[in-house]
Parts: structure tokens; C-alpha cells; sequence
């Protein structure tokens, strides 16, 4: 027996501007009722004009930063995806900004189970299963002392395991 998924009838906005990507991700998400933008303007005018159970950001071609900005500032629970600017300076700007995950395009068949578990928690930023989930891959990307490098994202990782002890 299968149960339906949290995502059904959500209503999501997906900024990015290769077109391939948006029909991947509306594709994945054919449950959800999916805006689609491909540029900084237009997304601007979605974010301004409608209300969003999530809104997932690419960071590169659309200004993302600035849109996630905008979106945490209108109460929406933000996704930040990324190929080219994936880097734990992006990563940590998105924490910084108001993201409530990260994901590298390259693991973009796993959106789904993210956003089921970020509509779970009530648009809460799930960070501590993201870096569970995605420990070793960020450690092959960014290299094995890439948290200790930087002092925000060392005390942000401690600070989730910290609360998963608790």
C-alpha cells in the first residue's frame, strides 16, 4: 500500500534558467502545482505576487541569492540548488541568507525526499538530514577539513549534532 505524498496539491516555485532542469524538476514534482521562472525579473514578479509552500533557487543565471533574500523575507521555505557555484562559500551563504537546504544538481533525484521531509517539519530548515545524507559527498567535493576552514560552518555542523545528541 502506498500513501500519498506530503508534496500533493503543494504549490512550489522553481527558479532556474536552463530550461532542461525546470522540466526535470516539474516533471519530478508532477503532484505539486509548479510556477516556473527562468529569470531574476520574472521570479521577482512570482515571489511578489503569489504565495509558495516552497520555493527552490538556482544560484547562478538567475541572481539567486538576492531571490532567496526576497523569499525568506515573504516567509517562504527556501531550496537553494546549484552545479556551478557549488562551493561551501555558497553553501554557507545559504545557511547565512535563510535557506532551509542546499542540494548540488548532480543529486537532484533526491529533491523529492527533501522537500517531503521540509513540508513534514512545517517548512523548518533540515540542514542536520541534509549533512547526515550528504557528509561524504561534501567531503569529495569541498575536501576532508572543508568545515574546519571556515568558523560559521564548523560551529553550524557542531551545533546540529549537538541537538541530534539532545
Amino acid at each position: 500500500m502506498s500513501t500519498e505524498s506530503p508534496l500533493k496539491d503543494k504549490v512550489i516555485l522553481i527558479v532556474d534558467d536552463e530550461p532542461d532542469v525546470l522540466a526535470t524538476l516539474e516533471e519530478e514534482l508532477d503532484m505539486c502545482q509548479i510556477d516556473k521562472a527562468t529569470d531574476y525579473d520574472t521570479a521577482l514578479q512570482y515571489l511578489r505576487s503569489y504565495t509558495y509552500h516552497i520555493v527552490i533557487l538556482d544560484i547562478m543565471g538567475v541572481n539567486g541569492f538576492e531571490l532567496l533574500r526576497y523569499s525568506v523575507s515573504r516567509g517562504f521555505p527556501t531550496v537553494m540548488i546549484t552545479a556551478h557555484a557549488l562551493t561551501a562559500e555558497a553553501l554557507k551563504r545559504s545557511i547565512e541568507l535563510g535557506a532551509v537546504f542546499f542540494l548540488p544538481k548532480e543529486k537532484l533525484s533526491e529533491l523529492r525526499t527533501y522537500l517531503e521531509d521540509v513540508v513534514l517539519g512545517e517548512g523548518k530548515p533540515i540542514w542536520r538530514k541534509v549533512f547526515d545524507r550528504l557528509d561524504s559527498y561534501f567531503e569529495k567535493r569541498f575536501g576532508p577539513d572543508w568545515i574546519v576552514k571556515d568558523k560559521f560552518l564548523e560551529e553550524f555542523i557542531n551545533g546540529l549534532k549537538k541537538d541530534q545528541e539532545q
